[in-house]
């Protein structure tokens, strides 16, 4: 009989170290928890859940569960060559910059960029895609009202317009612009000017106007030098021959 009892004990015991174990893992299963890398948005049954610091149960069926990515992620623009920005003195200017954005760490801000950009934030290439034309659009936009020199040497206020320009349309997706980096600026190669735009065309004139101002310059310069030089030689000639 105590041979019988100790065996349906183990039994049992057997059954609940397994029950324990199934329990423990379909927790696990359905149970999430954020992390500081990750939040997440839980749709459905009860309405949207944002998680930010916690954890909550998402069950199959009942629940949908978007993963939003809280890292910083940069985004590089390159604007070059036939794409190359075009300023308001109608110069074409070659940039590149990188964008460094990451989600506002604020439920309204995670709940919205999970609505609008889904699962994208944890693919940062289909991020980059998606993003790319805010980024263009607030460095085209800016430098239309700046001229090529004005960029150059006001590189710090031309950055500044630009991300605040890029902030204003990455909130609407619950985005928030760290910092902006102009990593090159420079005039685009005079090839790439295309003579029937009118833009072109302008920039164009204005470029070989400038260019041939300096060519005339300092070919007067030069004249002038030659002139005193011989000038020089000819007083010390006169000088030797007193």
């Amino acid at each position: 009989m105590s041979g019988m009892l100790v065996g349906e004990l183990i039994l049992w015991l057997i059954v609940a170290i397994v029950a324990i174990v199934i329990i423990v893992y379909v927790v696990n299963w359905l149970y999430h928890r954020s992390s500081k890398e990750v939040s997440f948005v839980r749709t459905g049954f009860m309405g949207e859940r944002v998680v930010i610091n916690g954890g909550a149960f998402v069950l199959p069926f009942i629940h949908d569960y978007t993963p939003v990515n809280m890292n910083v992620l940069p985004m590089g623009i390159v604007r070059s060559r036939q794409d190359a920005v075009i300023t308001r003195d109608r110069m074409r200017v070659d940039i590149e910059a990188d964008f460094y954005v990451r989600v506002q760490p604020t439920r309204e801000a995670v709940s919205i960029a999970a609505a609008t950009l889904g699962r994208r934030t944890m693919e940062p290439e289909q991020l980059h895609t998606l993003l790319s034309g805010k980024f263009i659009s607030a460095i085209r936009s800016v430098a239309s009202e700046m001229t090529m020199e004005q960029m150059h040497e006001q590189r710090g206020d031309y950055v500044a317009r630009v991300k605040a320009n890029a902030a204003e349309a990455l909130a609407q997706n619950g985005l928030e612009l760290e910092s902006v980096a102009i990593t090159d600026l420079d005039q685009t190669d005079l090839e790439y000017f295309n003579p029937s735009n009118r833009f072109d065309a302008e920039g164009l004139t204005r470029l070989m106007e400038d260019i041939e101002a300096k060519r005339k310059l300092r070919n007067d310069i030069e004249q002038d030098s030659m002139i005193k030089i011989r000038s020089r030689n000819l007083e010390a000639e006169r000088q030797a021959l007193e």
